[in-house]
């Protein structure tokens, strides 16, 4: 069932980057495990699905002393007091919503000599709930985040609020596009899960985080 899901995934990439001209060889497939077994993980990687994304650090901590070889990315909010065990854990760390955070991923990775990989959570969202660094912030956050040295910006990263209109989404992941080609064109885009990520990818995602339509069709 995850093969066939997967096939189905790829081919709605397909359908989306066709629209734009793009290379759909250029978007990353987060697998999103929350919850899942590893059985789960072992048949994606057996499937050539690498990219693991994880909402707790807990949860990842058990599966990444369980299995090997993997990319793994935190996905869900970080607090704090977490990051000692992500940075054991997680290749990238995509959401990055304050500044303080940031400085203290620095301090941990450096304690474990490391430069840590993360993207930086905008709040393009009007919903309380979301997390994120304020548009009108990102500028000034980023470029104190790229001060430390212990760190390595690769991009941002953003969630859409739910829509009954999928359409709806695009100005959310459009304005994330603008903010980063304002500040730096080169960095990725990590935009858009099950529902929306075909509106993502017309406007520029290079990382997706696919969760359901993998494990549920």
């Amino acid at each position: 069932m995850i093969k066939d899901n997967i096939e189905r995934v790829k081919e709605r990439i397909r359908a989306s980057c066709s629209k734009t001209g793009s290379n759909p060889e250029r978007i990353s497939i987060v697998c999103v495990t929350k919850g899942q077994p590893i059985e789960s993980i072992s048949e994606l990687a057996g499937l050539g699905y690498k990219d693991i994304g994880e909402n707790k650090v807990q949860e990842a901590l058990f599966k990444f002393n369980q299995i090997s070889g993997l990319k793994w990315h935190m996905i869900g909010h970080l607090q704090t007091n977490k990051v000692k065990e992500a940075v054991k854990v997680f290749d990238l760390i995509h959401s990055v919503d304050s500044l303080n955070l940031a400085e203290e991923i620095n301090k941990q990775a450096l304690k474990v000599n490391k430069v840590q990989e993360i993207l930086i959570e905008v709040k393009t969202s009007p919903e309380e709930t979301k997390f994120g660094v304020s548009p009108v912030d990102l500028e000034e956050i980023s470029t104190e985040a790229a001060k430390l040295g212990n760190l390595k910006v690769k991009g941002l990263m953003t969630i859409a609020p739910l829509a009954e209109n999928i359409e709806e989404t695009r100005k959310y992941f459009a304005l994330t596009r603008k903010l980063r080609d304002k500040i730096n064109p080169g960095w990725l885009l990590s935009m858009g899960m099950s529902d929306d990520f075909e509106v993502a990818i017309e406007e520029g995602a290079d990382i997706i985080r696919i969760g359901r339509a993998i494990f549920n069709g």
